[in-house]
């Protein structure tokens, strides 16, 4: 049976389509995905994710601690900030990517990928031990709220109260909601402006009730996953299962940056990525794909090159809400990964041409 969100009265009672997502009944579409795709580039959207994973590490050592399970350099985050991330394996498989949350010098909160958060939460444990700090999982009482869009500072600022001039990309504050403490961190996977609240989930609704209240002037809408698939699309943002799995390294996903070989000590999986940075070979790397039509090229289609040869797979593909045209992204060799190369995607039957661009497909007006 499916976990229910701590708001799933709430998407009943407005009408929502629901799917199981990694265990939880989650909300697909309130009625057009397509509307809200639009409402929140252009509005705003307010979304559940009550299904992510929160993992709290606690302690005098627990900076050091994450410096030697992930792949980032944490004891670099300032209290206040996040930090974008992965888990890898001992051989630089990704186990999943993350954001970590610096809550004080003492205090981390891991948030992790419904379908990896037990996994996540295990690993942490054992990669914990000999350090001093205590890993508690509050996955099941924690609620997570995205209010995302340009009018979301509109909605989100009145609300909380918080200084949101202040409040830089990446950056968390406590704040008040309805009465309710939450967390309030201005993070988000659309590509666009947005907050992201965390808050016991005993209150969650009383806390989308408000925000939701505060934007109805604002054009806020309730949206679902199917959009944000397809904002974080058009974001050149990985899914993890589709971008980003436990066969692949950061290097591979074009995300190499996020592994900091320069801090101190040593971290799980660092000799096999440091292997994988230094290897000669002509390697797959993530890459961008354009097509015409209104056929877009869907997760797992063939990807050939200009003389038929199958070259790669597709990771994500769907036609593009914002810019009118497929889009999808692919790993392929890097002798075929310069934008501008002209490769062909088998729709079911169909060869249809697609050419190589850089990611992302959607960067939000400046």
């Amino acid at each position: 049976m499916s976990t229910l969100s701590p708001l799933h009265a709430v998407h009943e009672a407005l009408g929502a389509s629901f799917t199981d997502f990694a265990g939880w009944a989650m909300p697909l579409r309130y009625g057009s995905e397509l509307a809200e795709h639009k409402a929140v580039r252009t509005a705003a959207g307010i979304f559940d994710l009550s299904h992510m994973g929160e993992i709290e590490l606690t302690g005098p050592e627990a900076a050091q601690a994450l410096d030697y399970a992930l792949v980032g350099n944490l004891s670099a985050v300032k209290p206040g900030r996040a930090r974008y991330t992965m888990i890898c394996d001992e051989d630089g498989g990704v186990l999943d990517d993350l954001v970590v949350y610096r809550l004080a010098d003492d205090r981390f909160m891991v948030v992790a990928n419904a379908s990896n958060a037990a996994t996540v939460a295990t690993a942490l444990r054992e990669r914990a031990a000999g350090f001093s700090v205590e890993v508690d999982d509050q996955s099941a009482s924690v609620a997570l709220i995205a209010v995302q869009g340009p009018a979301s500072p509109a909605i989100v600022g009145p609300v909380t109260g918080a200084d949101l001039v202040s409040l830089a990309y990446y950056a968390a504050v406590p704040a008040r909601v309805a009465g309710h403490e939450v967390l309030l961190a201005r993070t988000g996977y659309t590509g666009e402006d947005g907050f992201e609240l965390y808050v016991e989930g005993a209150n969650a609704a009383e806390v989308w009730q408000a925000l939701a209240d505060a934007g109805a002037e604002h054009g806020l809408v309730p949206a679902g996953l199917a959009c944000r698939d397809t904002l974080r699309l058009e974001a050149g943002m990985p899914l993890y299962g589709n971008e980003l799995g436990v066969e692949l390294t950061p290097f591979d996903a074009g995300l190499g940056r996020v592994v900091k070989f320069d801090k101190p000590g040593d971290f799980v999986g660092r000799a096999a990525l440091e292997r994988r940075r230094d290897a000669d070979v002509d390697s797959r790397v993530l890459v961008g794909l354009v097509g015409s039509g209104r056929r877009a090229p869907r997760h797992g289609y063939a990807v050939a090159d200009s003389d038929g040869n199958r070259v790669g797979t597709v990771t994500s593909g769907a036609l593009s809400p914002t810019l009118g045209h497929p889009i999808a992204m692919a790993y392929v060799p890097v002798s075929v990964s310069e934008p501008g190369t002209a490769l062909t995607v088998d729709i079911r039957g169909t060869v249809a041409p697609v050419e190589v661009v850089k990611l992302p497909f959607y960067k939000r007006p400046a």
